[in-house]
């Protein structure tokens, strides 16, 4: 019933270009987003298949089946990041564990320092849980990223503390102090997400700061509570004396971090037109493969993909049509002007009551249709009597009841009106689809204006493209901004507590080197930040606050220092940082990618220029 491009037709049914493949459109009752509901109805049509496979015997042998949409691109993007976010979760895990069992050689030390990690995954779930009413797939995979850093705590306890359980005693007292305020100035990085118009930050912002207050409480309050009497854990102070050594060689470099700090901000000034990545798609974990398949599929059936939808709204679903009748006429004399080569509209299928019942009013009654019919065949050698079915058929047509939307009820043409006709609160939206010139440009602007010249209350021209990526690009900037101003309220904290201005200098400067570096070498190696580098960023703050407090506390040593112990455990609770997201960069889903490429590097550096900025450290 549409113009334009349709599907190839063979031996009646709808075939591909190729003629390769047979074509069948499939409606789901449930929303596109309802994924579990698209599972299953995945899970559906592949059991039909196997079914018909094995019924038509060894004809089908080599029949195999293809689906693509919008539903099955949504299953197989949360199976993707779900896939990849066990996987790399294991890995980390596995390595996380081979390290702490060689550096505390000790089961029992192991277990009860796992408690904290796994208190706070399980207690930023749940939070996440309670505070929405889902919880993003993506928030799950930066739940196990988190091991990395919520196992930090029980290293600083169990290196820190020494060999015995009253060990305990003396860290709540001499090194508590300083991860609390490193926990404090994370809740406060993170918090500002809490703000964020996306909820899934949000929701990463809520799981992050559950989680990891979580950790650190039930460090300080737990972990003390279960070493047994005879407790003694390894003693690491050898290994760190040899760091210290190495680390009294940083301070040397200190003028090259300075330097590195002013190249890495002129290279992001000279790329600041490039540093972002504003396309939602560089987040699609969709494979090549499918996207061509979608594609392909698309062109097979002729669906249009200009991204042009014109959008109209009305209480009922009569008064919505006739509301898509006037904007068809509106769209008609821009396929004249070639502005726009067609477009859909449910009103073409489904008429409104009122059109339907004007035309039949158009039909003339049967006296009135026999009369005219003898007028018309005077003098013809035609029978009048031909013509009774015809004078039958169109009295029943005048006096039928209008079609209405629930008379379109499983049939394929009620699927058509189904997909652009919707409910919407307590109105309705028509959806009428634009298909693109030759040009495949639409010139927006001239849509619009036709739409304005006939009066169209509520008419909306969406580009669904650049719609999307420009509700992106607002998430994004609101991103930047939040954590702009969670590095502000971080400063005042540390300055509040530390009344120092050089101390607050000397701590957040590191911190901002190594952002401003990782992020200058991924725009180098021709990498556009997105908004899950920006999590990254900001991790690597949360994460390097503690290794600048603890180096920040060497005035407080014997002899100017950091005391050796306490550098065995930075350095131990880098490693396993990089354990934990170092994996995600190679997890081939690019929410998850992003995250591991930016934290996994920038820790590394946050722990060196730290060290580096140690004060009085001596050669």
């Amino acid at each position: 019933m549409g113009s334009g491009a349709r599907p190839v037709t063979r031996d009646g049914v709808w075939s591909s270009r190729s003629g390769k493949s047979a074509l069948i459109l499939a409606q789901t009752r449930a929303s596109g987003s309802a994924i579990n509901a698209q599972q299953a109805a995945i899970n559906d049509i592949q059991t039909a298949f196997a079914v018909a496979k094995s019924e038509a015997g060894s004809v089908a042998a080599n029949t195999t089946l293809m689906m693509t949409g919008v539903g099955v691109i949504s299953v197989a993007s949360r199976d993707a990041i779900v896939h990849a976010a066990e996987w790399m979760s294991t890995i980390s895990i596995t390595l996380i564990i081979i390290l702490l069992l060689l550096v505390y050689r000790s089961g029992i030390v192991l277990i009860l320092g796992l408690i904290p990690v796994f208190s706070g995954v399980i207690v930023g779930i749940s939070a996440v849980a309670l505070g929405f009413s889902v919880v993003y797939d993506i928030t799950l995979g930066f739940g196990t990223a988190l091991i990395g850093e919520a196992v930090d705590y029980s290293i600083y306890f169990f290196v820190q503390s020494g060999q015995s359980a009253t060990g305990s005693e003396e860290w709540i007292r001499n090194y508590w102090p300083t991860i609390r305020l490193g926990v404090l100035t994370s809740i406060i990085g993170f918090a500002s997400l809490l703000f964020s118009n996306l909820p899934g930050l949000a929701q990463l912002g809520l799981y992050a700061i559950a989680g990891l207050l979580t950790a650190a409480i039930v460090t300080r309050l737990v972990l003390p509570t279960l070493l047994p009497g005879n407790f003694k854990s390894r003693d690491l102070s050898s290994i760190g004396e040899h760091l210290l050594r190495l680390t009294r060689t940083l301070s040397t470099l200190r003028p090259g971090v300075v330097l590195l700090l002013i190249a890495a901000s002129a290279v992001l000034v000279s790329h600041r037109d490039k540093i972002w990545n504003y396309d939602l798609s560089a987040l699609s974990p969709v494979p090549a493969a499918a996207q061509r398949l979608y594609t392909q599929m698309r062109t097979d059936l002729g669906v249009s993909e200009s991204g042009y939808l014109v959008v109209v709204s009305a209480p009922t679903v009569n008064a919505t049509l006739a509301v898509a009748e006037k904007t068809g006429n509106a769209l008609q004399g821009l396929v004249e002007d070639h502005v726009i080569a067609g477009y859909e509209s449910p009103a073409r299928y489904l008429p409104s009551v009122t059109l339907q019942q004007e035309r039949q009013a158009a039909i003339p009654p049967k006296d009135v249709l026999e009369m005219r019919l003898r007028e018309a065949l005077l003098g013809l050698p035609v029978k009048a009597s031909l013509f009774t079915p015809f004078i039958k058929e169109s009295e029943a047509q005048r006096t039928l009841t209008p079609l209405t939307l629930a008379d379109l009820r499983g049939t394929s043409i009620g699927m058509v009106v189904n997909s652009m006709l919707i409910r919407h609160g307590n109105g309705w939206d028509a959806i009428l689809p634009l298909k693109a010139p030759a040009s495949g440009i639409v010139d927006a602007q001239r849509v619009r204006a036709s739409l304005a010249r006939h009066h169209i209350p509520g008419a909306m021209l969406i580009d669904l493209s650049g719609t999307s990526n420009q509700l992106y690009k607002s998430y994004l900037i609101n991103g930047i901004k939040l954590s702009l101003s969670g590095v502000a309220f971080i400063a005042l904290l540390l300055l509040f507590v530390l009344r120092s201005p050089v101390r607050v200098i000397r701590i957040l400067l590191p911190l901002i080197a190594a952002v401003l570096t990782v992020s200058a070498g991924l725009v180098l190696l021709g990498y556009e930040l997105n908004i899950m580098n920006l999590i990254g960023l900001m991790l690597i703050v949360a994460v390097g606050s503690n290794y600048a407090l603890f180096f920040d506390q060497g005035d407080r040593q014997v002899h100017g220092e950091i005391a050796p112990r306490t550098l065995a455990s930075l350095v131990i609770a880098n490693i396993t940082t990089i354990m934990g997201f170092g994996p995600l960069a190679f997890s081939g889903v690019p929410v998850l990618q992003a995250i591991g490429a930016a934290v996994a590097p920038g820790v590394v550096l946050a722990l060196l220029f730290s060290a580096s900025f140690s004060p009085h450290t001596t050669v």
